[in-house]
């Protein structure tokens, strides 16, 4: 039984050492996109184990994203193209775990959304087209209706400012902006969306959307500061008051 165990676990750290190097070939081009990979019977020999443990090491990468199989007569193991949303999706699980357990506090998010938020809204006066504009605009058009959910609220939210990090037109801007508005906005939410006034928020993304159409980069980035500090606010009295609630309750 003992062996048995002790036999799975080594070829469980043998999968993870093969997927580990593997993914650093992906990492530094060794291994192109969309190329195949090496057969398990040659991947095997390569690091001298056996296939089942090859297997196991490409489900590793098949889980992170980093391959894919494909079925038939020219099929097998390819390099996956890089995805934004997939790699974001990673480090927004973490993110969000981190807010939840006070890792990140208010002040640090408030900060971090202001020095990013004001590079994002003040390239995107500089560099929005008119179908990022569309998009920005679509946004706010969703807003108006009547039967709009916490959750969409917040969806909405979060797609408005995504808007604006594509129109600054720089992909690895765009990519930090994904982390950051789908893990640290709809955490805030969580806990302030009772105290938020709808339309002040609303009215803030169509005064940042009014700048960037005259693109006025100054105008821009005060309405996103106004903002932030409203957001702000709001979470500072859904903290207390749930400080307050907690204080009650041990009475």
């Amino acid at each position: 039984m003992e062996e048995a165990k002790s036999e799975i676990q080594a070829t469980k750290s043998l999968a993870h050492q093969i997927a580990t190097a593997l993914q650093q070939e992906i990492i530094q081009g060794a291994l192109s996109v969309e190329s195949r990979l090496p057969s398990e019977a040659e991947i095997a020999k390569r690091f001298s184990v056996s296939q089942p443990t090859v297997r196991e090491a490409l489900k590793i990468l098949a889980a992170k994203k980093l391959v894919r199989s494909k079925r038939g007569p020219n099929g097998g193991v390819f390099v996956n193209a890089p995805s934004l949303t997939a790699t974001s999706q990673m480090l927004q699980e973490m993110t969000t775990w981190f807010v939840g357990l006070g890792v990140f506090d208010l002040n640090e998010i408030v900060e971090a959304r202001l020095l990013l938020g004001r590079t994002c809204v003040q390239l995107a006066a500089e560099r929005a087209t008119p179908e990022d504009l569309a998009s920005i605009e679509a946004t706010l058009e969703a807003f108006e209706r009547s039967d709009i959910s916490d959750e969409e609220f917040c969806r909405l939210d979060v797609a408005f400012h995504h808007a604006i990090a594509q129109a600054t037109g720089n992909n690895e801007l765009r990519f930090i902006m994904l982390v950051v508005n789908d893990s640290l906005i709809p955490a805030t939410n969580m806990i302030s969306f009772r105290f938020r006034e709808r339309g002040r928020v609303v009215a803030l993304h169509a005064d940042i959307l009014e700048a960037l159409r005259i693109r006025d980069s100054a105008a821009a980035t005060s309405a996103f500061e106004e903002l932030i500090a409203y957001q702000s606010s709001v979470y500072e009295k859904a903290l207390s008051a749930r400080e307050a609630a907690k204080r009650q309750e041990s009475l």
